[in-house]
């Protein structure tokens, strides 16, 4: 593993551990950010501790390509359709990501989010990169996602999701696939398995394929 300092470099994915962990250290720069997704990295590290760096394998994603690459539920459908949510797309970048950050979870059942991390992709989005889908009721946000824009990729890089309201964060999901989709992009990366992913639609691949795709 790695020990990163001031330099702009990451070692090749393929050295990572098992648990997918590739180097510690390092900032949480436009650049280096910029530079880990692009090379199928991303940050993810407990309030307090240094920046950790991972690459997994394998690599769990939605494949757009798939014909079916979100399980859309017939109760989901009916919420879409009957509980007057509005979609709207960043317009409240990090009001989203400070409601996903409220959301309590372990290391790898979610993103960690802190101030750093906020600030960060903060300034991410403002250049057009980091990016939000968002539900609202009755004006009052209630769900939503956010994550790196790969556009000339084609690949969206989910970070993290959440929901104060029935289906709110499906929905979201359910948007940014059907919104993907058509503008013809590859994948969601959405990083690490965990059940609720999966059950969402999401499913594993290699590494080295996943890489193939950046």
């Amino acid at each position: 593993m790695k020990i990163l300092g001031k330099e702009l470099e990451f070692p090749d994915p393929s050295t990572a551990d098992s648990h997918g962990l590739l180097a510690i250290g390092g900032d949480l720069s436009t650049d280096r950010l910029l530079l880990a997704y692009r090379s199928g990295i991303f940050p993810w590290y407990s309030d307090g501790d240094p920046i950790c760096w991972w690459s997994p394998d394998p690599r769990m994603v939605f494949d757009l390509k798939a014909q079916n690459p979100i399980k859309v539920s017939k109760s989901l459908k009916q919420s879409r359709r009957n509980r007057n949510y509005i979609i709207k797309q960043n317009t409240c970048f990090e009001e989203v990501m400070r409601s996903c950050m409220d959301v309590k979870r372990g290391l790898h059942d979610g993103t960690w989010i802190n101030e750093d991390m906020i600030a960060a992709y903060t300034d991410l989005h403002r250049i057009g990169v980091a990016k939000s889908i968002e539900v609202f009721h009755e004006n009052k946000l209630v769900g939503g996602l956010y994550g790196i824009d790969l556009k000339d990729k084609g690949i969206f890089c989910g970070e993290s999701m959440f929901s104060h309201k029935t289906d709110a964060s499906k929905i979201a999901l359910w948007h940014l696939v059907e919104k993907l989709q058509h503008q013809g992009y590859r994948c969601i990366d959405a990083q690490l398995y965990n059940d609720h992913l999966s059950s969402l639609g999401a499913v594993e691949i290699d590494r080295e394929v996943f890489l193939s795709y950046l």
